[in-house]
């Protein structure tokens, strides 16, 4: 039918092939097919919806969808048909009624087939499926209800419980309850036909195909039908009505008359079994008439399966049983009972039920109802047997080992009992004899049985007991409120003789040493559910289901009313009333008890038994009454010794108040038992009988013995167990002798031990004692006097606050501990605890504890934890209880007081801090949690919150280094009065600054009042002035670069709590504005620069620039200018109008032309207003800026000190460095901005200044801790960079303008000059200060000097004039000076300076391309030639840098892998090691680049022969990040991506910002450089590595070098401007492929070369294109030698180009091949062959003949074998 393989189209309509078939068939016949499949016969086979075009008007009513649907049910396949079968529901809900309705036909057969299914998902679905067409059709579904209706009961009573469930909801779907009896009616017969088939004719191979199904899953399916057959059956008897019952008894006799459905009584599934004898009781209940005719075979097939111990069958069996005896009359005669029943039942029940004990022990009282007389005689041997065999089922294992199996067991025996005894109560001796029976061999013995078994007396047995006694006390007019009946003196006898059996029985275990000791307890629970059953857990009685059993009023007749697995037994004990339980009333009962508490007292006094104590304990526990404390009290009488002893005994009339003080008393003070809860017991239950004066004297009494505390302890307890006993001891409590007491032990427990071993044992007693009387309240009042409580928390204050002192003197972990607990539990359980005054004092040195590090208070992390969980539970206590006011002294207040005055005084660093803002943040989220509008927080926030004077003196105390870093950035004009070298050391600091701590501890507290919108509360009126001295803390960490560690650490610490942007958020913008302003006028300073900096941050220009003119109002405000006024100035300058800044600009001129009026400072104040206001871009005109530096050239000749000329600069003060920078700036201005209108003095003015000024920094270099020295160094640097930058490239517009001799002056004299001063200043200052870890490290005036001297020109370089500096045995051929320049300025490669290197590297890096011209051609003698290779060293001092920086970078990198990224932290002492080294590998191959082919061959075998390039590589492999893309570019690594190969390294002097990726770029700028230079001494260091560092590398260079370094070298062919006679050179970039077609005369040789992949590791291959006059040999020669040269010379493929030509031309030029090489030129050296054989006359290369002799061993020609002279 088409292809297996091809895709099924859903809804697919056209016939298959075989369906065209039958169309022709049908034509050509003239007959219709019927359905394919399907015929009129009945077969197991699906039917389905034809797919024959000859029946279009039947296949019309099935839609194409269900048609499939349809078709995919009769697949074999599980899923398929499971998956069809859902689809078939989900389309029955979602179609219309009329298509629905099409499938009805051919449904039927479909459902009897699925749902009898193997896969019981299957079934469910097809239930499932079946509802939802029954909801769709409803009515419809009628005409084919006949067919349906078998198999959808069958379906009801599927094994597969949610597959049955699904059925009869789609059944309670189809019909409603009153119309489900008529729908079973009308389909009655072919219901029961159906049944009868299943049951009568089918067969496990019957139901299924052999040849398709196993034998397993066949065997199944029958079992499965063959139950739900016997389950279908009942379900139709008990929903068809009785009529119909009745007509339906011919055919159902014709089932019961098979002898196949009796054997299924045997049948070996179980749950067929089951079902048998479920249709059994609705035969027996419903057609008993037909059970009695089939009584011959009903009844054996019952009666003598009850021994069948499935638990399927157990229980139906039981319930068949039942029905049987009672529907059945004559039953037992079918059976022989006393060989067949009764056996197995004395079995049965010996066995305990086989472990099914609730479902057969239940029944045993309606079936002994049922047995008739000839049966039980004779009865009192059948009794013995039958209660012999049920009670040793208690002790088979299945029982003793399940309380709910033991459980029904009793409570079936004592059921039997009762019924036994109730129906033998009549007065004749047989009777009597039987109850004599029960009673002494069956109940007592029971009983005895259950005192020595524990899971015996946890049961429901005791109970039962006393229900039954009370009701034979009823029934013998015992109680009083019920009357006897006829038996009454019957019932009297057996009351008596069970009390008197008992009493015997019970005496015995009690005065017995050697019995069980569980007897006792066992004894006492007996007597103690006697005494009260109403306090007996009932939950241990089971829930009887069994048959419905009705009592008549006198019990004597018991009746049968009907059977219900359903109905539980009903008997009169299950109703009696609660007030039967009050207590036996009889006398017998108090007797025993009596009898028995004289007897335990006995074994006490004589023999001092702890057992009879503990049984006696419990006795008056439950029997306190006055006879039984007189019995006891008898006792001592009749023992009294002497007459006045007993007399006083006598006089004594609470015989509980003597049994006390006699008894229990002195046992507690002989402490005869060690745990001392039975005689506390004892006590409160002797107290019971007491009066509340008597109580209070007793307990009063007991308290002053110095018992344990432990007894204390439980008497409290035990006082406060009940209302009633608390109100009687309420006087004790109270009292003083017990508050006494308590304190007392307060004291003794707050004594330290010297050490954990000697604590007391009983200390968890007493703190815990100490914890009740402190938590437990009654009614909202303390439990102890409240004068003592408030005492006993002052003591547990002052231990806390001695914590320090306590840990010194000894173990105080205990301790501390205990107290916390106590501490907590007070606190959260005390109403209104904290309203006391000492337990206020308590939290506050909790909180004190747990706000101070671990490194002071020495406690341990847990025990922080457990302070801090009582600080918050008393916090929230406080709050929820206070009136949200903080009172003067309170807790708060305190609190508060405390943390302000640690932050002032303490030594503080920042985990303490952190300690204590965690310690606030609980305090304030606790106060949240209970009070969120946060009142109390906000009053707490004030209260924190210093003073203006405490804030003014707390900022005066951060230290001043700050200024250092605004001044040299130009953000600042500040001056210092007397500057020493110590103020400018930043010392190491100890702890932080109090101003520090306190903006972050009150930033962190104000952050909480924004997330409960409290940030606008009137009542924070310090919080705008917090945030400004936040703004004024972050700004001051921000100037100090976040140096020394522990600033970084606290602006590490801001950050995580989000204060790194202050409280901007929380605060207006204007507000924020006028404050900081406000600080800025009167201070200036650090409040400048952080109102600067909010400026710029909150981006006020653009959005509230009106509100800065508010700040100023008029520019004439700032005038006249003094300090903070001139530093607000410069903050807001750039953001002023026009017209302000033109103001400024007036004023400051007008102070500046009256600098005689004036003093120094506002001179200097002047020229900065107007400097600033340049620098803003305010328009100015030249004649105002000339007239000023006319002034300054007046200064030169009347105020010439101003210019610190000559000046020894430790006489200088900061505010005359001020004149002479801004001057200094101006100047610089002036050149930048208007070289083309200044005149030729004034061009000598500003130069000859300049050099002056320089000539003044050089002199005083030791004076460079001084930052304003630094300032003027600095700013002199960028006047010479000005003027480097001018004259190098002047604009040609301008240098028309200039002085005719200007720029030669320039060059001839001023920079001679210039550099012979700056060149010499690195070292200088490197001398004066050699540690630049040093806070007066003036690395801002290397980087401004390195900055200028970059622009130094190279003459300057090669003609320096630095002083001599030569090393001994330093080889070189380098000039004099050149060798110096290198001696000193090598070593500064190596100084942890940044800047100094850079300058350094630029310096080095210009004269480096000179030097190889110094080397020659580096064959200075005859004898190198006869060596293998020559060797030429690069310049010695920089080998000797590189040397010194190998080892200290092995040592650094010597953890790392190849491969492996190691990351250095930038500025670090190994990060200046590696920039060095690096710097140095750039200098070097830069040095090598430059060098002449031949000579580079000499450095290269210098490099190989030291092995530097090696370590240099496996060092670059280490430092080049795995994946090197440049920060900032697509952050994806993508062929656009910008990498550190792709794009060059700017080292730049003053740029440090990117430090941090500084050395991986430079590291593969160095690696890149390495390939393009040394290609050839890479590749044998990678040739020579193993296996892993190599595949790294491959790798690496293939993904990141070798595209960039393949595109370089073919871009480098494609622009070279290099020209080659007879020979053109062509590139391919596409395919990385140069042409070289070398022609001489009519010869044409074309050369491919082919770049590999992973170019230059991998060998360069050589490839033939033309060749037209060259013999094979001789061409074959020419490519091994290009690809030699290409492989082996350290240049690029120009070069090695070159080198061949040169080689071919030689060649035609007669020259022979040097026969060891085959080479003219040497592929190294670049010799000619000049060593000729004396014998063969052949030439050859020296190099070549030194590698044939040494390796050969020989000195003989290689051609001729000659000896070689």
């Amino acid at each position: 039918m088409g292809g297996k393989n091809k895709q099924r189209t859903k809804g697919n309509v056209r016939p298959s092939s075989s369906g065209r078939a039958a169309e022709v068939l049908a034509r050509e016949g003239g007959l219709i097919p019927g359905f394919v499949g399907f015929d009129t016969t009945v077969t197991s086979e699906l039917s389905y919806v034809p797919a024959v075009h000859g029946a279009e008007e039947i296949d019309n009513l099935v839609d194409a969808d269900f048609r499939l649907v349809l078709r995919k049910l009769s697949k074999r396949d599980n899923v398929t048909r499971l998956k069809a079968v859902q689809d078939f529901g989900a389309m029955c809900q979602e179609r219309d009624a009329e298509d629905v309705k099409g499938v009805l036909p051919y449904w039927p057969r479909i459902y009897c087939k699925i749902s009898m299914d193997y896969d019981r998902r299957i079934r469910e679905a097809t239930q499932i499926a079946f509802e939802q067409l029954v909801l769709k059709v409803r009515r419809n579904l009628a005409p084919f209800l006949k067919s349906l209706m078998g198999h959808w009961i069958l379906s009801q009573c599927d094994t597969y419980t949610p597959a049955a469930s699904a059925a009869c909801r789609a059944f309670q779907a189809a019909f409603t309850p009153p119309k489900q009896p008529e729908a079973i009616s009308f389909c009655k017969d072919e219901i029961l036909t159906v049944l009868q088939d299943i049951l009568l004719k089918e067969t496990a191979n019957t139901l299924s195909d052999p040849q398709n199904v196993t034998e397993e899953e066949r065997e199944a399916k029958y079992v499965r039908m063959l139950t739900s057959s016997l389950l279908g059956v009942k379900r139709l008897l008990s929903l068809l009505p009785q009529d119909d019952r009745t007509a339906l008894e011919t055919k159902l006799a014709v089932l019961l008359s098979s002898g196949k459905f009796w054997k299924c009584s045997k049948h070996k599934a179980p749950q067929v079994r089951g079902a048998l004898f479920e249709l059994v009781c609705a035969l027996c209940e419903l057609t008993p008439a037909l059970a009695q005719a089939e009584a011959a075979r009903l009844c054996p097939a019952v009666l003598l399966n009850i021994d069948d111990a499935d638990p399927l069958v157990l229980a139906p069996v039981w319930e068949a049983v039942l029905h049987v005896v009672s529907t059945i009359p004559d039953c037992w005669t079918h059976v022989n009972a006393k060989k067949g029943f009764l056996p197995k039942l004395w079995a049965l029940l010996k066995d305990g039920g086989k472990g099914l004990a609730k479902a057969l022990h239940p029944n045993l009282m309606p079936l002994l109802s049922k047995l008739p007389e000839h049966i039980t005689d004779p009865k009192i041997d059948f009794l013995i047997t039958f209660f012999t065999s049920l009670i040793n089922g208690l002790s088979s294992e299945r029982a003793s080992s399940s309380p709910s199996e033991s459980s029904v067991i009793v409570s079936s025996a004592v059921e039997c009992l009762r019924y036994c005894i109730v129906h033998n109560a009549l007065g004749d001796d047989k009777q009597k004899q039987i109850r004599t029976m029960l009673l002494s061999q069956q109940l007592l013995p029971l009983l005895e049985t259950a005192i020595q078994s524990p899971y015996l007396q946890s049961g429901p047995l005791f109970l039962l007991v006393t229900e039954m006694l009370v009701s034979w006390e009823k029934r013998a007019g015992l109680q009083s409120t019920f009357e006897s009946d006829d038996n009454s003196d019957a019932f009297k006898e057996l009351v008596s003789e069970f009390w008197e059996g008992l009493a015997l029985l019970l005496v015995r275990y009690v005065d017995s040493e050697e019995k069980d000791p569980r007897a006792l307890e066992g004894t006492a629970t007996l007597l103690q559910v006697m005494r009260c059953p109403e306090k007996r857990d009932r939950k241990h009685a089971p829930k009887k289901k069994s048959v419905r059993i009705c009592f008549s009023s006198s019990e004597d007749n018991k009746t049968v009313e009907g059977e219900d697995s359903e109905g539980c037994v009903k008997t009169e004990p299950a109703h009696v009333t609660e007030k039967a339980f009050e207590s036996l009333q009889t006398q017998y009962f108090e007797d025993v008890v009596c009898q028995l508490a004289q007897l335990c007292l006995v074994h006490v006094i004589e023999k001092n038994s702890e057992r009879h104590l503990v049984f006696l304990s419990r006795l008056l526990q439950s029997f306190h009454t006055p006879r039984v404390f007189t019995t006891l009290v008898e006792l001592d009488k009749n023992e009294a010794e002497d007459h006045d002893r007993a007399m006083n005994l006598i006089n004594m009339k609470n015989p509980a108040m003597h049994f006390l003080l006699e008894r229990v008393v002195v046992w507690l003070d002989a402490k005869i038992q060690k745990d001392t809860e039975p005689l506390v017991e004892m006590v409160f239950s002797s107290v019971k009988c007491c009066s509340q004066q008597e109580t209070t004297r007793i307990l009063n009494h007991i308290t002053m013995m110095n018992l344990p505390w432990g007894t204390t302890l439980q008497l409290i307890q035990r006082a406060c167990s009940d209302s009633e006993t608390l109100t009687s001891c309420n006087e004790w409590l109270k009292g003083s002798v017990l508050g006494e007491t308590l304190l007392g032990l307060m004291e003794e427990l707050c004594k330290v031990q010297p050490s954990p071993s000697s604590s007391s044992s009983t200390d968890g007693h007493s703190w815990t004692l100490i914890s009740l009387v402190l938590s437990q309240h009654h009614n909202n009042v303390p439990l102890i006097g409240e004068v003592y409580m408030e005492k006993i928390l002052e003591r547990l204050h002052s231990t806390l606050s001695e914590t320090k002192s306590l840990s010194d003197a000894g173990n105080m972990e205990p301790l501390i501990s205990f107290v916390c607990d106590v501490a907590s539990t007070f606190f959260s359980s005390v109403r209104d605890c904290l309203l006391l005054e000492s337990a206020e004092e308590l939290l506050l040195t909790v909180f004190k504890l747990t706000a101070q590090d671990q490194t002071r208070t020495q406690l341990p992390d847990s025990l922080v934890a457990k302070l801090q969980k009582v600080c918050v539970a008393g916090v929230q206590s406080l709050v929820q209880y206070s009136k949200l006011e903080i009172r003067e002294d309170g807790f708060f207040h305190s609190a508060a007081l405390w943390v302000k005055d640690q932050l002032l005084t303490v030594n503080l660093d920042n985990k303490s801090l952190q300690v204590l803002i965690t310690a606030i943040q609980s305090l304030a989220d606790a106060i949240v949690l209970v009070s969120p509008d946060a009142p109390l927080l906000i009053q707490i926030f004030n209260l924190l919150t210093p003073s203006e004077n405490e804030w003014t003196k707390i900022r005066q105390a951060l230290p001043p280094q700050w200024v250092k870093s605004p001044l040299l950035a130009r953000r600042l004009r500040a001056v210092c009065e007397k500057p020493s070298v110590d103020l400018w050391k930043f010392r190491v600091l100890t702890r932080l600054p109090a101003h520090l701590c306190f903006c972050a501890l009150l930033g962190k507290v104000a952050k909480m009042f924004k997330q409960s919108g409290q940030e606008h509360n009137p009542s924070l009126l310090n919080l705008q002035h917090t945030a400004a001295e936040l703004l004024y803390a972050l700004q001051w960490c921000k100037e100090v670069e976040y140096n020394p560690a522990m600033v970084a650490a606290y602006h590490s610490l801001l950050v995580d709590y989000e204060l790194s942007e202050g409280l901007n958020r929380m605060i207006p913008r204007k507000k924020m504005l006028q404050t900081l302003y406000a600080r800025s006028i009167e201070e200036g300073g650090l409040w400048s620069l952080a109102l600067g900096n909010y400026i710029q941050t909150q981006d006020i220009t653009t959005k509230q620039s009106a509100t800065l003119k508010t700040l100023y109002n008029t520019a004439e405000c700032l005038f006249p200018l003094s300090g903070a006024k001139l530093n607000t100035l410069q903050a807001v300058c750039q953001y002023m109008t026009v017209e302000d800044q033109d103001t400024l600009v007036a004023l400051a001129t007008a102070g500046i032309i009256s600098w005689e009026e004036n003093t120094t400072s506002d001179v200097s104040g002047c020229m900065a207003v107007l400097l600033s206001c340049l620098e803003a871009q305010t328009p100015i005109e030249d004649d105002v800026v000339l007239n000023v530096l006319d002034i300054l050239m007046q200064w030169r000749n009347s105020k010439e000190d101003w210019f610190l000329f000559h000046s020894e600069f430790s006489q200088v003060t900061s505010e005359e460095l001020n004149v002479t920078v801004e001057m200094m700036r101006f100047i610089s201005w002036v050149v930048s901005h208007l070289p083309s209108v200044l005149k030729g003095s004034q061009w000598d003015f500003i130069l000859c200044s300049m050099l002056s000024w320089l000539e003044a920094a050089s002199d005083n270099v030791s004076h460079l801790w001084n930052p304003w020295v630094q300032l003027f160094v600095c700013e002199n640097a960028a006047l010479i960079v000005k003027l480097d930058q001018f004259f190098t490239s002047p604009p040609p517009d301008i240098l028309e303008e200039l002085p005719k001799e200007l720029t030669n002056e320039w060059s001839d004299f001023f920079v001679q000059g210039l550099y012979s001063l700056l060149l010499p200043l690195p070292t200088k200052i490197t001398d004066a200060f050699p540690e630049p870890d040093d806070a007066v490290f003036p690395l801002q005036v290397l980087q401004s000097i390195g900055v200028a001297l970059t622009y130094v020109p190279l003459k300057q370089l090669t003609d320096n004039s630095l002083p001599a500096r030569f090393i001994a045995d330093q080889k070189t051929n380098l000039p004099e000076n050149l060798q110096t320049l290198l001696n000193t300025l090598c070593p500064l490669l190596l100084f942890k300076a940044r800047p100094l290197q850079i300058t350094v590297y630029c310096l080095l890096d210009k004269i480096m391309p000179k030097l190889p011209e110094c080397d020659g051609e580096g064959d200075n003698s005859k004898a190198d030639e006869d060596k293998d290779e020559q060797s030429l060293s690069p310049p010695a001092s920089l080998m000797a840098i590189l040397s010194a920086c190998e080892d200290l970078c092995e040592n650094i990198l010597t953890g790392v892998q190849v491969g492996e990224f190691a990351v250095v932290q930038p500025l670090s002492v190994e990060y200046s090691c590696i920039l060095g080294y690096l710097l140095a590998w750039k200098l070097l191959l830069n040095f090598f680049r430059s060098a002449p082919s031949h000579l580079r061959a000499h450095y290269a075998q210098f490099l190989k022969q030291s092995s530097s390039l090696n370590k240099l590589l496996r060092h670059l492999f280490k430092l080049m990040p795995e994946t090197p893309v440049v920060p900032g570019g697509s952050g994806a690594e993508t062929k656009e991506a910008k990498t550190f190969f792709t794009e060059s390294i700017s080292l730049a002097v003053d740029k440090s910002h990117s430090a941090e990726w500084e050395l991986p770029h430079l590291a593969c700028c160095v690696y890149y450089s390495t390939l393009q230079d040394l290609p050839a001494m890479v590749r044998l260091w990678w040739n020579s590595q193993e296996k892993r560092v190599s595949a790294a590398v491959e790798k690496f260079t293939i993904k990141h070098v070798s595209p960039v370094l393949s595109a370089q070298e073919i871009s480098s062919v494609h622009s070279s401007t290099q020209m080659f006679d007879n020979m053109t050179v062509k590139a391919r970039s596409a395919a990385r492929e140069v042409i070289a077609t070398y022609s001489v005369d009519d010869i044409c040789i074309e050369l491919v070369i082919q770049l590999p992949q992973n170019y230059p590791l991998g060998s360069i291959t050589v490839e033939s294109g033309k060749r037209v006059g060259v013999s094979v040999q001789q061409w074959r020669n020419w490519m091994l030698q290009l690809s030699t040269y290409l492989t082996h010379q350290n240049g690029s493929i120009m070069e090695g180009l070159a080198l061949w030509k040169n080689n071919v031309d030689k060649r035609f030029e007669g020259i022979e091949d040097c026969m060891i090489c085959f080479s003219v030129i040497h592929g190294s050296n670049y010799s000619l062959p000049k060593k000729a054989c004396r014998t063969c006359k052949k030439k050859f290369h020296s190099a070549c003949l030194y590698k044939w002799f040494t390796s050969s061993n020989k000195s003989t020609c290689p051609l001729c074998r000659e000896t070689f002279f």
